[in-house]
């Protein structure tokens, strides 16, 4: 079935969500908070997106669409498309093939904190669980900054902050407010929609007084887990059934609370949660929410997919990613998988997939710091993701959903198949937090040609370069698959090249030569706190070296003398 045709017109607004401070955000047609999108499973959309922005390029990511037989579509520059240039339109069109709750954003560097963000469902005549709830409702989480995203990546990636502390937020927002409510009605079940559509922090989730009925994660409808918390990653979503209480005597405080684990620092000013309320009683209280450390969170390891499917088959391929952070020859300090920092190339990937003949099976075409893998359709694709650093990361995978066969706990290293136990009928996600220090395997089928992220989901990881991309399937997609004439009116317009390998080498594509590339690294004997202390050194002495020069140049003063 056809949509309604989507006219977005991508412009600034100003907005103060957290009442602290007004400031400019992204908005679709002049309006923020941005619409809340509904769709049907096999719907087709087709979506005009105009960059009004004026100072700044865009792009739109349906996060967890599998785009199957669409990857021209899935959003990302440098992989799938070329970013859309002010005054340029991209014209997305795409048929919907799954269900349950996601979200669109900008998948310009650093782009959707800035607004440019917001959750959308897909309804399904084939819901389990439709007849055992009466309304259902959508909850987003998301961090706020008030500074714009631009300037803040600048300080992030930069010589004065060798360690990488990320900014940390102003505030929580829960539907982009501080001031939330539900009214609801006494013996009803609500299906409460959950995604965290935020930039860097996860979220602990729970309502007061009330059991909640896990029944969603990730688009996979689950078989039902009670929980009286929940943990939600950025980019993750849930969906839970909540029955009301019969009597109408209070209300009660529905909680996002910040987890701080990841912050450097914590600001005196940070209200680390934001409270909505289901409204009983109009006239009653509204009661300040209990500390997140009276409630335990449910493990969603544990949950089983409601369509019982059970583990695939051992792997084709295993790619192994090592996650390190490290700084770089400028000072700043970046992320890596197995020593690499990811840096889009000169020609989006899938234009090079397509225009590179059989050289397109070799990942080293697709650039020295792409970091990209290759494999064949209907191969079964494990990842270990080895985490060596002390942070949580969640991890996003484009274009499929994975098994997740393993998870470390903290601090245990890398993996060992001889301490893995695999579930029979492993959870299934799209993104997944790693531990800190730890590990997990997950395993997909690589049924949806295509070229697809891999990434931190916490935006200023990403923009760091922790990142690989999965190239599936490269002479089937040679075969089967056209880009648009719009796609490349809109690389022409942003002066992106089109064809050849990541450097643009159209006659031999394994001469990178002139490639985007990475920061060099420091050199030996070198830190980043050494750099900033040379560089400040250096400062300070050209500044003293100037006043020197200042006073040697000044014209001298004569004193008169009078004698008496």
């Amino acid at each position: 079935m056809k949509a309604p045709a989507l006219t977005t017109n991508i412009t600034w607004v100003i907005a103060n969500p957290d009442g602290l401070q007004p400031r400019p955000v992204i908005s679709i047609n002049n309006k923020w908070p941005l619409p809340l999108l509904n769709f049907t499973k096999g719907d087709q959309v087709i979506a005009n997106v105009r960059n009004q922005l004026g100072n700044q390029s865009t792009s739109v990511h349906f996060h967890g669409f599998f785009q199957n037989g669409t990857t021209e579509m899935d959003g990302p520059p440098g992989l799938t498309q070329c970013q859309i240039s002010p005054n340029e339109t991209m014209i997305y069109n795409f048929t919907i093939d799954q269900s349950s709750t996601y979200w669109y954003h900008s998948h310009t560097r650093g782009q959707y904190p800035d607004g440019w963000r917001q959750a959308l469902v897909i309804h399904d005549e084939d819901n389990p669980y439709i007849g055992k709830y009466d309304k259902e409702l959508v909850v987003s989480l998301s961090d706020w900054y008030h500074d714009q995203m631009p300037g803040l990546l600048k300080q992030f990636i930069s010589v004065t902050n060798p360690t990488g502390a990320e900014p940390v937020p102003k505030s929580a927002l829960m539907n982009d407010t501080q001031n939330f409510t539900i009214p609801v009605e006494p013996g009803k079940t609500y299906l409460l929609r959950l995604a965290n559509i935020g930039a860097f922090a996860s979220q602990y989730f729970w309502i007061e007084d009330h059991n909640m009925q896990i029944v969603e994660v990730d688009g996979v409808w689950t078989e039902p887990a009670s929980a009286s918390m929940i943990y939600i990653a950025s980019a993750q979503r849930y969906s839970v059934l909540v029955t009301i209480k019969n009597e109408t005597t209070a209300n009660y405080a529905m909680v996002g609370s910040i987890d701080t684990d990841l912050f450097d620092t914590l600001p005196d000013n940070l209200n680390y949660n934001v409270t909505g309320w289901l409204v009983y009683d109009e006239a009653a209280d509204k009661p300040a929410a209990k500390d997140v450390d009276a409630f335990n969170y449910y493990d969603d390891y544990t949950l089983v997919p409601h369509d019982k499917v059970e583990a695939y088959p051992d792997a084709d391929m295993t790619i192994t990613l090592d996650l390190t952070m490290d700084n770089l020859g400028d000072g700043a300090n970046y992320a890596f998988f197995n020593g690499i920092s990811y840096v889009a190339p000169k020609v989006p990937v899938l234009y090079s997939v397509l225009t590179t003949g059989s050289a397109a099976t070799n990942a080293a075409i697709y650039g020295t710091d792409t970091n990209a893998f290759v494999f064949d359709k209907g191969d079964v694709i494990d990842i270990v993701l080895n985490n060596d650093n002390t942070g949580k990361h969640p991890f996003h995978l484009h274009g499929h959903n994975f098994q997740v066969l393993w998870r470390s706990g903290d601090d245990e290293g890398h993996y060992d198949p001889d301490n893995a136990t695999f579930a029979s009928v492993p959870v299934r996600h799209n993104t997944l937090i790693a531990p800190p220090s730890g590990n997990f395997l997950v395993r997909f089928i690589a049924d949806n040609p295509g070229v697809w992220f891999f990434h931190c989901h916490i935006k200023w990881h990403m923009d760091a370069g922790l990142a690989a991309v999965m190239v599936e399937a490269p002479t089937y997609l040679q075969e089967h698959l056209t880009i648009p004439q719009n796609h490349y009116n809109v690389c022409a317009a942003s002066g992106t090249l089109t064809a050849g390998n990541a450097a643009g080498n159209t006659e031999d594509f394994y001469n990178l030569t002139g490639e985007n590339r990475a920061v060099a690294p420091l050199l030996a004997g070198f830190t980043a706190r050494g750099i900033v202390a040379f560089v400040f050194s250096c400062v300070a002495a050209v500044l003293g070296l100037a006043s020197i020069i200042w006073y040697g140049v000044a014209p001298i003063k004569k004193n008169r003398i009078t004698l008496q």
